[in-house]
Formats: structure tokens, sequence, C-alpha cells
């Protein structure tokens, strides 16, 4: 794994041991702050066998993103006053219940995803595969650039950060994976006014995608979505379907 990695781990319970210690010992190896969250990773490579500068964190609500997240942060600010090289994270998933299910679990992991683009961090998001619908596990593997584990079809798309409220998409966005889409984007534009995609890689996107996409530009007031690297043939489609308006705040450009 290399530095910035945000990785989704299907957990099989057969090698849940092997691959946390795995994980571990590559931080120590190259001289990472470890830190351990949930106590999926705490079991799996036990106090006693972790690197002495490693951290356990033993957060009351695994759902909540934010609490998590600012501990991840103040853990990476103090591995470089420490000398550490980065720090690298640890972290069981656990399923959410609000009734937008979707677009919360995508918003929790594009945090992660932008922190760890941002600050060079290694974050592994562990998710037991009994306690996940495979559905909801394809969603989530979408807003991770990498995967491990048990594996599952390769997501039609992924989307990963390229900068502060700036994202990258590439594969297929089609009918099947329109909903994820949607959720996932909503679960960016309601973090910031105006966002930006880079559509360079984008393989295609039908009718069902585009949709999607103004859809969760509509879905809060305010918001503003800007696509850039979109090709010929994408922006003819847009055009077509009748987005190139005044009153679809997404703007198609080349």
């Amino acid at each position: 794994m290399e530095l910035g990695d945000h990785v989704c781990w299907r957990v099989d319970p057969a090698d849940v041991f092997t691959g946390a210690r795995s994980y571990v010992a590559d931080g120590a190896l190259y001289g990472d702050k470890v830190v351990v969250i949930g106590s999926l990773g705490a079991v799996a490579v036990q106090r006693d066998r972790l690197p002495t500068t490693s951290v356990i964190l033993g957060l009351p609500d695994l759902a909540d993103s934010e609490v998590m997240l600012a501990a991840v942060r103040r853990e990476a600010r103090e591995a470089v006053r420490e000398g550490f090289r980065s720090v690298r994270v640890l972290a069981e998933r656990t399923p959410v219940t609000t009734p937008s299910d979707a677009e919360e679990l995508m918003a929790r992991e594009l945090k992660l995803e932008e922190f760890a683009s941002e600050s060079g961090a290694i974050v592994v998001c562990a998710f037991r595969a009994a306690q996940w619908e495979a559905s909801t596990l394809e969603q989530a593997a979408c807003v991770h650039p990498q995967e491990m584990g048990t594996r599952a079809a390769r997501p039609a798309f992924r989307m990963f950060s390229t900068g502060t409220d700036s994202w990258s998409v590439d594969g297929v966005v089609d009918s099947e994976c329109a909903a994820a889409f949607n959720a996932a984007i909503r679960g960016a534009v309601r973090r910031t006014h105006t966002l930006k995609l880079r559509f360079d890689a984008l393989e295609m996107i039908d009718a069902a995608g585009m949709h999607a996409l103004v859809d969760a530009a509509h879905h809060l007031p305010g918001r503003r979505i800007v696509v850039e690297g979109a090709n010929e043939i994408v922006r003819l489609c847009w055009d077509l379907a009748g987005y190139s308006t005044a009153d679809v705040p997404v703007v198609m450009a080349a």
C-alpha cells in the first residue's frame, strides 16, 4: 500500500488475523504510526503484539464519522510531530441505520477518502461481510480507490478525491449503478456549495447516470456541480438530454 491509499477491506473471518497482522507489521517496517479503531482490529492484532507506538481507539460509536475523523486527524498531527512517516489506520466500519443509509454511508467514506488523500495517511476500512448487504458493500467499494479481501465484481465506477471539494470519477455510470452514483454525489455535495467532478477517466455515463447527477445537484438548494474533462460524446449526450440549461445546476465542460 502507498501513502494516501484508502482501501475497502471485505473481511473474511478466516483471514482477519493474517490480514490485520500483515498491515500492522508493514506499518512498523515503514515507520508509520498505527491507529486501530474498533474491536475487529484490536482482537485480531492483539495489543501485546502491536508496536509500542501504536494506538487503539475505543470509540463508543463507530458509525459516528465526525468523532472518528477528529480522532484520526489528531493522531495524524501527533504522528508528524513524533517523527513518523505517516499514520496507518485500521478502522472497523459498522452499518448505518438512518433512513438515508446509502447517502450517509457514502458521505462518511468520502470524508475518509479526502482525509487520506490530503494527509498522505493510509486508511483501511474493514467491513465484516456478514453484517452488510452485498449491494451495500458494492456501494462502499465505489468510494474506495482500492479493495482487498473477499472479492466481488469490480464496482462499475469509482469516485476518489483529487483535492478539496474535487473528485474524479472513473469507469461506467449506468442504470445498474445510478443509485450508488446518486448517493455518492449527494454525500459529497452536501459539504460544499460548489463541487468539482473530473470525468477524464470516465468511460461512459448513460441517461440514468445523467439523471442521477442532476437529481443529486437539486437535492440541496444553492449547490452547483462543475464537471471537467468530459469527452465529446458525453457532452453531446448531455446537450441532447436537455440538461444544458440555466435551471440545471450542473455545468458540463470539456
